[in-house]
């Protein structure tokens, strides 16, 4: 089975110095090959997601945006197969759950209504979606897909508005503790034929410190305290395949599952 954990916006900027008080994530760095996954492709979250799962670049699909012309744009829209449309056409079972390529994020051959449409905004429809994604993912797990792929949106949200307060670090607490449920808990890495993919879409920095600056300096929700950074978040453990940029993920699917 492979596991895709997607963690929308996650950076090792915030993992690293403090991996004592994150102790799934200090677990996965001894256990998994970790590193940063360097994007050489605009760091919209859209457009990464969307080459994570198709394998194709953005040249190739040309998705990055929400919403086209006022007009929100669906899975329909995008000409590409993702991972998860070939494999079950070859008959393989594949769960997807809470992908933000497009809003609200998509879910394939599970039902899951996305908080907050997929934008949740204050730290009750965090905490929800920490909690729903976590439940339903764990279900998932038990069902025991040859893949399953789901994705917290969160913490894209709270750096946002948040970066560099003490409040961002609870919620990558609060986050570790899941992950901790999913991965260790439930014995997920103790069979050795299970693979894991851990993976940002980016990282994230200070507002105004990024190369690209991706989002206005406010919103309607408030002004923005941070923004995507190109170097992403990526531990892999029992994964023999080389993930050098967000489109190996497909590959590397690809490859294990034959």
């Amino acid at each position: 089975m492979i596991f895709v954990l997607g963690i929308d916006a996650a950076t090792w900027t915030v993992v690293r110095p403090n991996l004592e008080s994150l102790p799934t994530f200090n677990k996965l760095s001894q256990v998994g090959d970790c590193s940063v996954l360097t994007l050489t492709e605009k760091p919209i979250s859209p457009s990464i997601w969307c080459g994570m799962f198709s394998g194709k670049t953005f040249a190739e699909h040309g998705h990055d945006s929400f919403a086209v012309q006022g007009r929100l744009v669906k899975r329909e829209d995008l000409n590409v197969e993702f991972i998860w449309d070939i494999l079950q056409r070859e008959g393989k079972s594949v769960k997807v759950l809470n992908v933000p390529f497009v809003v609200p994020p998509y879910s394939f051959g599970v039902d899951f209504k996305p908080v907050g449409f997929g934008l949740p905004t204050d730290p009750r429809e965090w905490q929800e979606e920490l909690d729903r994604v976590t439940s339903k993912t764990r279900y998932l797990l038990k069902q025991k897909p040859d893949v399953l792929i789901s994705c917290y949106t969160l913490l894209d949200r709270v750096q946002h508005f948040h970066w560099g307060e003490d409040c961002v670090l609870e919620w990558y607490r609060k986050l570790d503790a899941m992950m901790g449920d999913l991965i260790l808990k439930t014995g997920f890495l103790e069979d050795e034929s299970n693979r894991l993919i851990v993976i940002s879409d980016h990282g994230f920095c200070s507002f105004g410190e990024a190369k690209v600056q991706t989002l206005p300096s406010r919103s309607e929700s408030g002004e923005l305290k941070g923004d995507h950074h190109e170097d992403a978040l990526l531990i892999t453990v029992n994964l023999d395949y080389p993930i050098e940029r967000p489109q190996d993920v497909f590959f590397a699917i690809r490859a294990q599952i034959v």
